[in-house]
Formats: structure tokens, sequence, C-alpha cells
């Protein structure tokens, strides 16, 4: 059975398989792989200054004549899910920030971690090169600038990862883009429809990164009942071979955003050792922590979100609890830490073994889907 559904055609592509915009991941290397190789390429964009935004989608354009596509967040999404867990957060976030700090060097003491500098660790947490007066990042005038690149370059697809893009939308459609939200709740996607918006994600608990608290396989069929007859939706979280994408699109979705799949390839942008951990990792060793963001987020275990729940600390809201975990990071890739900063995966991780060149991984995506929805019909 051919893989095939109307995202095809909306997006220019011959497999409705779209890479998810996973930031410091889906560099422009990774995103034209997956073009070139019959799906939407899109890039992890949210912590690009405008600048490099802008060099980012001309760098794409140079490796694919593809359709491609940027993922950023969107302003009232940044506060939006960073409620703490399991207490109250403090009203002012700077009242703690020495306290955190020193919770941090406490912990880079003990595991002998290297001191960095303090632009590193910006770097780390995905704080982009501003240059002097530049926006602030995640501030309101950061998002219009990068918006405002996003419209200007006239890309073929936007992404927003968070948050509801209905502000730009008369002007991305004005240039022909193709808009689509990344949602983890029914309400959500109501919400975004509303809007005009040309396609949804339905991205549930197994993903990695930031993620909803409803499983995927719950998620997708009730989102699909909910708006399918108005959008199109994609499945995601989770699916990390072409049994999850038939899984996906025989519980209603019509295509699939794939994340951790291509963490570990040739092309993705997260250092060597971390899609070594990938490979390494099984099924059960993901945990769902603010530590490194500020919002849950599935990554693989390690010391650094651990500290947090043993000490009983509440991480702070984003974009502030990044500025408390970036030393960690920077230092923790200079060592090549996997026990430290192994990064974010979803939790099909235990069927990733090998780290290998995207557009093979896509190749195998796009055969075991066919062969799996192939044997649907023998289900009778």
């Amino acid at each position: 059975m051919a893989l095939k559904s109307r995202i095809c055609e909306m997006l220019g592509i011959r497999y409705p398989i779209l890479l998810a915009g996973m930031g410091g991941a889906s560099v422009p290397a990774l995103a034209a792989a997956v073009s070139n190789a019959g799906g939407l390429g899109v890039l992890g964009a949210a912590a690009c200054s405008p600048d490099q935004l802008r060099d980012w989608i001309r760098q794409t354009r140079e490796l694919t004549d593809k359709p491609f596509g940027v993922d950023t967040l969107l302003p009232a999404s940044v506060r939006r899910g960073s409620a703490p867990q399991s207490g109250a957060a403090p009203q002012n976030p700077m009242d703690l920030m020495g306290e955190y700090q020193q919770f941090t060097r406490d912990f880079m003491d003990r595991e002998e971690l290297p001191e960095v500098d303090a632009a590193a660790a910006m770097r780390a947490a995905g704080a982009p090169e501003m240059g002097k007066g530049g926006p602030q990042l995640f501030s309101k005038e950061f998002f219009e600038a990068q918006m405002e690149v996003v419209i200007e370059e006239k890309v073929p697809v936007y992404a927003a990862g968070l948050g509801n893009p209905e502000p730009w939308m008369d002007r991305l459609h004005a240039n022909g883009t193709k808009v689509m939200a990344v949602i983890g709740k029914v309400k959500h996607a109501e919400q975004v429809v509303g809007s005009g918006i040309d396609m949804i994600v339905a991205q549930g608990h197994d993903g990695g990164g930031h993620n909803s608290p409803i499983g995927t396989i719950s998620l997708i069929p009730q989102v699909v009942d909910a708006v399918g007859d108005r959008v199109p939706v994609l499945g995601a979280g989770g699916i990390s071979d072409g049994r999850g994408v038939a899984a996906a699109m025989m519980l209603g979705a019509e295509g699939a955003w794939v994340g951790t799949a291509f963490l570990a390839t040739e092309e993705a942008g997260i250092e060597r050792f971390q899609k070594e951990a990938i490979t390494e990792s099984g099924d059960a060793d993901t945990v769902v922590s603010r530590s490194l963001t500020g919002k849950p987020a599935r990554m693989i275990r390690n010391k650094w979100a651990d500290a947090w729940v043993q000490a009983g600390k509440e991480p702070l809201p984003m974009p502030y609890q990044s500025m408390i975990s970036g030393p960690v990071m920077a230092s923790g890739i200079r060592a090549e830490r996997k026990d430290v900063i192994p990064g974010f995966a979803g939790q099909g991780i235990g069927l990733i073994d090998s780290i290998r060149p995207a557009a093979e991984v896509m190749r195998d995506l796009v055969d075991g889907a066919e062969k799996a929805l192939g044997r649907a019909g023998t289900f009778k």
C-alpha cells in the first residue's frame, strides 16, 4: 500500500512524514536531507536570532529545491505550561536566582564539571547571538522579529511549536505559506482551527521535548474527531519507526511528525555523544522534567534532572530556568557527559540502535509504514 494522503498534495511532498522542528537538532542539513528524501524537513528555530533564522532559511534553500518548514514558539506559549508540578512557584523568579545559581555551582562541583564562561552557558541554553541592542530572548519583540523573517523569506511552511499563529495568519497565507500548529489537547486544537490553520500536529506524552500530558494513542483519535473534518491532523509522540507512522494513520491522522528517529542521524545538529546516548537507551530510560527549560519536557534520564527531584526544588518558569541550567548544559557538552546532558528524546528510543543518514531513516519509515498498512487488510 502506497504511503500517501492529502498532506502530500497540500505541502508538495512525496510522503506524509514531517521532521519535527527540534531546537538544536533540526538544522539546515537535517531539514534539507528529509525534504530531499521525500518528506518535509522543518527547521527547529525557536531560539534563533532573526539574523540566524534568515541564514538558516537561505542555507536550507541552497541544500534543497524541495519544500521545507520553520518551527518557532509564539508569545503566549512561553509562560503557559510552566506551572509548578509539586509546589508553589515564586511570584518573581528573579527572587530565587541567586539561590538557584548556587544550586548549579554545587552540582557542578559534585560532578567535577569544568567551568564555562557566560557566553557558552547562554549558547548551550539556546540563547541566540543577538548583538548589541537586539531583542531579549523570548520577549514580544523577539517573537515579532522572528515572524518578520518568516514572512519576508516566504517560507513554504510555518509551524508553531507552541502557541497560536493567528496574529500572523493573513500575512503568511498571502505568501502562500501553509501554517500548522503543534497541540497537546483537544481544546487547543479547537482554538487554532478557529484561526484558519491549515493543519494540526497532535503530539502526545510519548514524545521527546515539550509535549502533552495526554498519551499519543489517546490524543490522536480525539483530536481527529474534534477537528479532523475541518483540517488534516498529523500524529506525533513516540513515533520512531514505520509501524508508528501506520498506527497514527490508523487512528485517523493523515501523516506523522517524527522527531527522535531523526536525532540519531549524521545530519542532526546535536553532539555525537548525545546521538550515541539515544542508541544506547531503552523504552524506560526517559523522564519528563522541567529542569532544563522550565516547561515539562521528555529527555533521557540524567543526573541534573534527578538532582532537582532529590532536592525537592521547583524549577523556575521559562525562560528563567534556562539561565540556571545553561552552565550545566555547556559544561556537560564540553565534557561529553552522557550522564549529565544526554538530551531530549521520546519513548521510542528503544527502536533506535545506530546512527545513520537521514535518507536511510526516511526510507525505513516509509517502507515500514507501507508494510504495516498492507498487513492491516489481513485482519478481516
